[in-house]
């Protein structure tokens, strides 16, 4: 029924689950104050804004571009009620490198970019009575315009931003045509946590809720068991067959052992710091490539399990295929349209729409991963999940003190030069923020809390604990206080990216310790799965 076979597809799995935890990018939202903070300069506010230009032509209001100041001058105001709305007068030389004949008092002086430095071109302006000094780029992008050690007397008090070429050129085109230009500059801030996290805490909540309970949902029901046990006519084929299921069913899964998951951690640095010095837009592709594939597979099992726990006959008619043999129509159906999903985001993966999709192919290949890849015991779980602790914290927080910004979060943010970033993240638009942007967590931050919940929703159920002397509910709720702990930790922190892994660790594997030893099952929890069967259970005292 499936596509690939098992074997395959525990490969793909494999290599999914590899490379998602290898980038367990930060948690939450990526933040643009991550690294070490320059030393201060006087004259220097030593932050960027970013900011909005609203433009009037002869009393006609144009399109609103952005722009972006300097990290010396005056600094604008957030708010665009106290905003000053102020003519715009070309520089005499346009270069404003040297003494102006221009007339500019009270005017924002517009010049261009080149010839001398911008600190320069500040005092220059401010000299000839301009309010404000705008600067044209050279080129599609705004520059950060920074103080240099030289710097140290310097003494503007006006704002100072660049503009891109764009934008520039034709606000010089209109004052060149005798027209009345004005400019209204304001810096909006950005909210420190955006209510879009919301939806985003709901994604991953249920994402991982859904894997959990996915297999006990989707299997077969007891009472077609017990028709089929029952069943005179195909005994003897139905116990084969359901043999066979079985066995099928244990192939599918891959148990992780505790070398394994100290081993994966110590990749998954290895990899880290590799993509941090060697990212290109050719490698991200590749990644971006191999999350398809994920994807499509994790979407096509879920599509066809859906569909065939509905329909039992759907799934009967097959085909004859090269390389994967006798298939049901359904399956080769249902993958070509995960194809055409996969292909169709690789090919829109850069529109402002596209974190869609994104999420669809993620969640879809995050619950495969996790009916695929198990941990057996609380042992391996703690194992593996105290050395992804102190690897989030480690490339979040320790990095910038070696590699003077956060090594995870600049993996995250992948390739500026090409737009290309790493898409192993679960991603929904600011919603409040004026500038866009988007809400963000890793996989890893899913995956990793997800297979010790997928453990313990097993756990429930091969003992019987039922809801309330289960740990499941329990361990839903930790996972869910975790991620609510990062982002008021993101709040606290003033918008500082977070290791989500610092709170969720300790929201689901304490939570399990500390009920473990409540209810004193902690023994069974560590070494389930591992103990030996006794000489009474291989031989049994004959009864009398």
């Amino acid at each position: 029924m499936s596509l690939p076979p098992f074997s395959c597809r525990i490969l793909a799995a494999a290599v999914a689950l590899y490379l998602i935890a290898l980038l367990c990018v930060g948690a939450g939202q990526v933040s643009s104050k991550d690294g070490a903070a320059a030393p201060k300069i006087p004259g220097c506010s030593n932050e960027f804004q970013m900011v909005k230009v609203e433009n009037w032509v002869d009393g006609e209001n144009g399109e609103t571009f952005s722009g972006m100041t300097a990290e010396f001058g005056a600094m604008l105001p957030s708010d665009k009620d106290k905003a000053v709305k102020l003519p715009v007068v070309l520089t005499t030389p346009l270069n404003s490198c040297s003494s102006l004949t221009s007339k500019l008092s009270g005017s924002i002086a517009l010049s261009v970019r080149g010839e001398c430095a911008f600190t320069a071109k500040a005092e220059v302006a401010q000299s000839g009575g301009a309010a404000a000094l705008v600067l044209i780029n050279d080129k599609e992008e705004l520059n950060e315009m920074a103080c240099t050690e030289k710097d140290t007397s310097l003494n503007v008090s006006i704002p100072v931003l660049i503009i891109t070429t764009s934008s520039g050129d034709a606000l010089k085109k209109s004052i060149m045509q005798n027209k009345k230009v004005e400019l209204l500059m304001y810096a909006p801030k950005s909210p420190v946590v955006d209510y879009a996290v919301a939806f985003l805490w709901l994604m991953s909540v249920g994402t991982v809720f859904v894997a959990a309970v996915w297999s006990h949902v989707t299997g077969p029901k007891k009472s077609d068991e017990q028709y089929n046990e029952l069943s005179p006519k195909k005994f003897s084929n139905d116990s084969t067959k359901g043999d066979a299921t079985k066995d099928d069913a244990e192939e599918e899964t891959l148990d992780i052992s505790a070398t394994g998951a100290i081993i994966f951690v110590i990749s998954a640095s290895t990899f880290l710091v590799l993509l941090f010095f060697f990212m290109s837009s050719w490698f991200i592709v590749i990644l971006t490539i191999f999350f398809c594939i994920g994807g499509m597979q994790g979407m096509h099992n879920i599509i066809t399990t859906l569909i065939t726990r509905r329909c039992n006959k759907c799934g009967q008619k097959n085909v004859k295929v090269p390389l994967f043999g006798n298939t049901s129509i359904l399956s080769l159906v249902v993958l070509l349209f995960c194809f055409v999903v996969a292909v169709a985001w690789f090919m829109k993966r850069k529109t402002s729409y596209a974190w869609f999709g994104q999420d669809i192919l993620g969640i879809c290949m995050m619950i495969n991963v996790l009916q695929v890849a198990r941990l057996p015991n609380i042992r391996v779980a703690t194992i593996l999940l105290c050395c992804a602790f102190v690897y989030d914290i480690f490339w979040v927080f320790l990095s910038p003190l070696i590699f003077k910004q956060s090594v995870m979060i600049a993996v995250a943010r992948g390739s500026k030069d090409t737009g290309e970033s790493i898409p192993m993240l679960l991603r929904i638009p600011r919603l409040s923020d004026p500038w866009g942007g988007y809400n963000m967590i890793g996989f890893g931050d899913i995956l990793f809390p997800g297979l010790l919940i997928c453990f313990i929703f097993r756990y429930d159920k091969e003992n019987n604990k039922g809801t309330l002397k289960g740990y499941f509910p329990w361990l839903i709720f930790g996972y869910g206080l975790g991620l609510f702990l990062t982002y008021l930790g993101l709040y606290v922190m003033n918008g500082h990216g977070q290791p989500a892994l610092l709170y969720l660790v300790p929201c689901t594997l304490g939570i399990t310790v500390i009920l473990g030893l409540v209810r004193r099952e902690l023994r069974d929890l560590w070494n389930y799965g591992t103990r030996q069967p006794s000489a009474a259970d291989v031989n049994p005292t004959p009864e009398a």
